[in-house]
């Protein structure tokens, strides 16, 4: 439950936040009759997105190979997200920005279908690296608990960009991506290891032994004595992190009035 809630916080608050900045944006600068299309454009994104996540976890319940495959590209989506938010994060509000400033400039007709294909990218971006890690975690968890967790992530990416939005720079969302990048780095190594587990299951690891790999390895899946590990690191890292960027702000705002 918590890994799907932090992936929908997460994911969720990237893609309000693209929503946000495209709304803003055209309202701002009166391009109002280009907020149809994005919501347009949204609409297919998370249709998509969801239809791709089933898609996917049905295929990585057809046997441990396939489950094992889904958690290596999980894996890889993982990474990816990461790097990419630690790169281009600072600069998503003027990819978007530049994106329907070249876009306005169009004919109305041309202008509509490309503010829709734009947004459909921005917000299916991150709908698929979301779907193709929710459908990794439904192969290792009771699918309940997991709508509950990507319910609450989505509300609470919800109240975050939209405080974010109505109070600008109070929000410090360079601590928030900083913060999941930690949770993002473990999930990814659990995840590596599910994909190991599951291949030794499936009996596809070339030059190894197998049976005695899956044996070993057993302590490290979802539900081994490591992995609950694991899975309780994900929550204990990133909070230990939050603490202690909250004392560090705190340190450097009263030495900055000291001085």
């Amino acid at each position: 439950m918590f890994q799907t809630l932090m992936i929908s916080f997460r994911e969720g608050l990237e893609g309000f936040l693209i929503i946000a900045i495209s709304l803003i944006y055209l309202m701002q600068t009166g391009r109002r009759q280009l907020i149809p299309a994005v919501y347009a454009g949204v609409a297919v994104a998370l249709g998509l997105s969801v239809a791709l996540g089933i898609l996917l976890a049905h295929i990585g319940a057809l046997s441990s190979f396939w489950a094992g495959v889904m958690a290596l590209i999980a894996a890889a989506s993982v990474i990816y997200c990461t790097l990419h938010m630690m790169r281009m994060g600072r600069f998503m509000k003027q990819e978007i920005t530049t994106g329907f400033r070249q876009t306005s400039a169009q004919s109305a007709l041309r202008a509509w279908l490309l503010a829709f294909l734009f947004s459909a990218f921005m917000v299916g971006r991150e709908g698929v690296e979301t779907a193709t890690m929710i459908a990794t975690l439904a192969l290792q968890a009771e699918s309940s608990h997991m709508a509950v967790g990507a319910a609450i992530g989505v509300v609470l990416a919800a109240l975050l960009a939209w405080a974010w939005v109505k109070f600008g720079r109070r929000v410090n969302l360079q601590h928030f991506f900083r913060l999941t990048a930690i949770f993002m780095t473990v999930f990814a190594i659990q995840l590596v290891f599910y994909a190991f587990h599951e291949f030794s299951e499936a009996g596809s690891l070339p030059l190894l032994d197998n049976a005695y790999w899956h044996i070993a390895t057993e302590r490290w899946g979802p539900e081994g004595e490591y992995g609950q590990w694991f899975s309780y690191s994900l929550g204990i890292l990133p909070l230990g992190w939050l603490i202690y960027a909250y004392f560090a702000d705190r340190k450097t705002m009263h030495g900055g009035q000291a001085a």
